[in-house]
């Protein structure tokens, strides 16, 4: 399957040349940033009919390129499939491609029920993969053969041959969902985060990203403001600043192989939606080129805690000033975790994750 056959090129958009514009490609670019613009809603109970993208393109080619060395394609506007499962079938093929060149694929629009495409592409170059999902709502019920927003959890969940390593959920709001799922999810150790928890206090997020193989953004976790921010808009939800946060701190995950920002209403006419549709996407690309730049090589400080007993390791790294938890030389071994996590456990208090780790 050639891919240029399933997508339609990006317009060119005049722009200047301190601006992102003016640099992004057609083509993927072997260690890039590809973009791939969708307009299948069906998993969202909507159509595929074709969405126009040119109002978040044209904000998104304004905004400066900086200081960025990771080459960004533009490979245009994915071809909606006769079918659900030819549409995943197909996205699956692009992001496979991507793979093959190390690039980084970034699928924006559609229904969040795509992150399906993305899990199955992953897994065929991650073996233990770890998922990162924003989202204001838990579904788990796996119901019906065609894959839709609120049973593609539940496919990913049942997936046997190298199924899901890790699984975190954060953004959850507890008025809009079923309290047997949300201890469901409690029992399987399958972290989740509530609103309220992420609202004002994003460094302490950061862990949750770090060691993500895949995050997806469902853009209804996010607070609308004076018109439909997305597909089924929230009045209560992460604000602008703190989803550019997050988006950015995806780009930071070490180990990032694909990222989906899904269920954003493209027929808004509010200007302030598009741009900050595409200022999230500009933030994952400036984090994605921050941890680019980093060394390979960790400089690593150990600090020692006593907990009941027993020693218990935090490491530092003295470049990023990240945290983790654990007493192994491969960081993938160890709990990313956050300062705080280590002023707590010298007060005895240890969190959940570390918990789990050391039961």
């Amino acid at each position: 399957m050639n891919i240029e056959d399933l997508l339609i090129p990006a317009p060119h958009i005049k722009c200047e040349d301190w601006q992102l514009g003016s640099h992004i490609k057609g083509e993927v670019l072997p260690g890039g940033i590809a973009l791939i613009f969708c307009s299948d809603e069906r998993g969202a109970g909507r159509s595929s009919k074709y969405n126009d993208f040119e109002k978040t393109r044209m904000e998104l080619y304004a905004l400066s390129k900086q200081d960025w060395n990771v080459p960004v394609s533009d490979l245009g506007d994915f071809i909606s499939g006769k079918t659900v499962q030819d549409t995943h079938f197909a996205l699956q093929e692009i992001l496979s491609y991507c793979f093959k060149l190390e690039a980084i694929p970034v699928v924006i629009g559609g229904s969040n029920s795509l992150a399906h495409a993305l899990f199955m592409a992953s897994r065929q170059v991650v073996e233990d993969l770890q998922y990162v999902q924003v989202s204001h709502i838990l579904h788990l019920k796996n119901q019906g053969e065609q894959i839709n927003d609120k049973n593609f959890l539940a496919k990913i969940f049942e997936v046997e041959n190298q199924p899901l390593s890790d699984y975190c959920h954060l953004g959850l709001q507890i008025h809009a969902n079923n309290e047997e799922v949300i201890q469901l999810m409690k029992e399987v150790d399958f972290e989740v985060v509530r609103l309220a928890q992420m609202v004002n206090s994003p460094e302490d997020m950061e862990p949750y990203f770090r060691h993500a193989d895949m995050v997806t953004f469902n853009c209804d976790a996010v607070e609308s403001f004076a018109d439909s921010f997305s597909l089924h808009p929230q009045v209560n939800g992460l604000n602008r600043r703190e989803i550019c946060t997050f988006t950015k701190e995806a780009g930071l995950s070490e180990r990032l192989k694909t990222v989906g920002i899904f269920n954003f209403d493209f027929q808004s006419k509010n200007r302030l939606n598009h741009q900050l549709l595409a200022q999230m996407i500009w933030y994952l690309i400036d984090g994605i080129n921050i941890r680019k730049s980093h060394p390979t090589k960790k400089n690593l400080e150990t600090f020692w805690v006593m907990h009941e007993g027993r020693e218990l390791a935090f490491l530092r790294d003295t470049f990023t000033n990240l945290w983790y938890f654990g007493n192994s030389e491969e960081l993938s071994e160890c709990v990313p975790c956050a300062k705080q996590d280590y002023e707590n456990a010298k007060e005895g208090k240890l969190s959940k994750r570390i918990l789990n780790h050391i039961s």
